[in-house]
């Protein structure tokens, strides 16, 4: 896949840090526990973007 996946996933990274931030800040544990899932995600979607870098190379 392309630099636009991989910015998406960061994005999606990002998005949850801050949805965990605001959940601590605001004692929010559904949107804190929210935020963590969508990181896990956008890390699990990088780290398959990064497999398939290193087998094109």
């Amino acid at each position: 896949m392309g630099i636009g996946d991989k910015i998406k996933n960061e994005a999606e990274q990002l998005g949850g840090k801050a949805k965990e931030k605001t959940g601590e800040a605001t004692d929010d544990r559904d949107l804190q526990a929210e935020g963590q899932r969508d990181q896990a995600k956008g890390n699990l979607k990088q780290a398959g973007e990064n497999v398939k870098d290193a087998f094109k190379k």
